[in-house]
């Protein structure tokens, strides 16, 4: 079911008071996998620079997971946005990213980091902050939807039209695996396909037919379901 994050939201009105300085303090995070600046180079994950309006997937040379394959694929470009989306929360937007990195809750801290990394693409001032087609949505939940108790064995009912074409194994040729996903994940996951913030249209229809208690089902037992 979930797939590549490539919907696009407007990024929040803080970011334009992002720090570069204060943004080079939170790449110190970031480090240990990326570099960035004169000289940079790939290692654990790809060099930084040229970031701004790069298609996922799209430096030369680096080989990516096929989660992000997948997301340049469908379209996923790096802008402030989309950044900031996938900043806050790797591997929702990325299922099945092999990065480490949880995430970097604080808006704040994203928009200096944000900021920090503009600097080391062509004309930042000239990127645009969203693509055309981008609208401002909100990607967060009503609290009450993410505190709902799943029933699993409902979730079975329902699962026989997610696993014609994702494998209840979990494999992933393809199509990425949505077996044991944390139950949250999950559910942010699928209302963003449901409220049209994810870009894809079979998955925009199947959440849409869905309502909240029917996708906490199925976040229930594909959370447990081992084979």
């Amino acid at each position: 079911m979930p797939f590549a994050l490539v919907g696009l939201m407007a990024l929040p009105s803080h970011a334009d008071t992002g720090d570069a300085e204060l943004g080079e303090k939170v790449f110190q995070q970031c480090k240990g996998c990326h570099q960035v600046g004169a000289g940079a180079k790939n290692r654990i994950g790809p060099h930084l620079n040229g970031l701004f309006g790069r298609k996922a997937a799209g430096l030369e040379g680096f080989k990516y997971s096929k989660s992000f394959q997948r997301a340049g694929a469908g379209g996923l470009e790096w802008h402030a946005d989309t950044l900031d989306v996938f900043l806050e929360n790797p591997r929702a937007m990325t299922s099945g990213t092999r990065m480490s990195y949880r995430g970097l809750k604080d808006a704040q801290d994203r928009a200096h980091l944000i900021v920090y990394l503009r600097q080391f693409s062509d004309n930042p001032a000239n990127i645009p902050e969203a693509d055309p087609t981008a609208q401002a949505v909100d990607h967060d939940l009503d609290p009450a939807i993410l505190t709902l108790v799943g029933d699993p064995e409902y979730g079975e009912y329902l699962s026989g039209e997610c696993t014609t074409c994702h494998q209840a194994a979990g494999g992933d040729d393809g199509i990425p695996s949505i077996t044991l996903w944390p139950e949250d994940q999950f559910v942010v996951a699928m209302h963003a396909y449901k409220n049209k913030q994810r870009n894809h249209p079979v998955m925009q229809m199947i959440a849409g037919r869905l309502g909240d208690e029917e996708i906490a089902a199925l976040a229930a037992y594909f959370k447990d379901l081992e084979n």
